[in-house]
């Protein structure tokens, strides 16, 4: 990046800070200058995420809107993409020790994470669905919450949080990586996965075993954003105005296309 385009985009985040946040405009410390004069941009993703980050065990290529998007910001800032792996029950502390800038895998932004880490604008938002077998025990949302059902549920995630919380008879199992709740439902030592919209139209649409199960009402809706760690305002709106304009030049709809998931890209 020429000094005259750094000189540029400093400017134009010092002042999207000063409209969004006067009394921080101030601030001379930020990972977007550390970034810039680096060149090298470390992005912490979940690689077991369908349709989000999904590493391709043929290709070993994480595949996914993030995956996408992470490569997209990247190229904004002129800077090499390195992708560190993490996961739902690890970002926080992967955030806090500085092993990457960013986290860009459909981290839910809910009220208990805002108090360790902050969250862009949302780009998506879903709700849970369940995924089960086809001529299982479930047929129907009613069906879960029964005494011997056995619902998976990816540790760490917000979906294990509410489950935990919504169901009162069946049984929530918790998965933590490498193994996966897809891996639990096929070997039958669970009978549904509580899981988001991503994950549901990725699984039935591999395989025909699985099916839908939708609940009667929407429950735990909830906006996907990117997460960086707290204190850095200059950071966080660079990527609230990433945000905003991949919305409105069309690539966050373009590559949510791509992957299915236009259904649910945030207004």
């Amino acid at each position: 990046m020429s000094k005259s385009k750094f000189t540029t985009l400093i400017a134009v985040v010092v002042a999207y800070i000063g409209m969004a946040t006067p009394g921080l405009a101030q601030q001379t410390q930020s990972r977007l200058f550390e970034i810039t004069k680096s060149k090298k941009l470390r992005v912490c993703q979940f690689p077991l995420y369908y349709s989000i980050s999904f590493r391709n065990p043929k290709t070993g290529q994480i595949e996914g809107i993030d995956a996408d998007l992470a490569k997209e910001i990247a190229k904004e800032l002129d800077a090499q993409l390195e992708i560190v792996e993490s996961g739902f029950g690890s970002f926080i502390a992967d955030l806090q020790s500085n092993k990457c800038e960013i986290g860009m895998f459909g981290v839910g932004a809910t009220l208990k994470r805002a108090q360790a880490v902050e969250f862009s604008k949302p780009y998506l938002v879903t709700n849970v669905y369940g995924v089960t077998r086809k001529g299982g025990k479930i047929e129907k949302w009613s069906d879960i919450d029964k005494p011997g059902i056995k619902a998976a549920v990816s540790l760490g995630s917000y979906i294990e949080t509410f489950m935990k919380s919504y169901l009162k008879n069946a049984e929530v199992v918790s998965v933590a990586p490498p193994n996966t709740r897809e891996a639990e439902l096929v070997a039958r030592r669970a009978d549904i996965i509580m899981t988001d919209y991503p994950v549901a139209v990725k699984v039935v649409d591999e395989f025909d075993w699985a099916a839908i199960v939708l609940p009667d009402e929407k429950l735990a809706v909830t906006p996907y954003a990117y997460v960086v760690p707290p204190g850095d305002q200059i950071w966080l709106n660079y990527i609230n105005l990433f945000v905003d304009t991949i919305k409105l030049d069309g690539r966050l709809m373009q590559f949510a296309k791509k992957h299915k998931l236009d259904p649910i890209v945030a207004p």
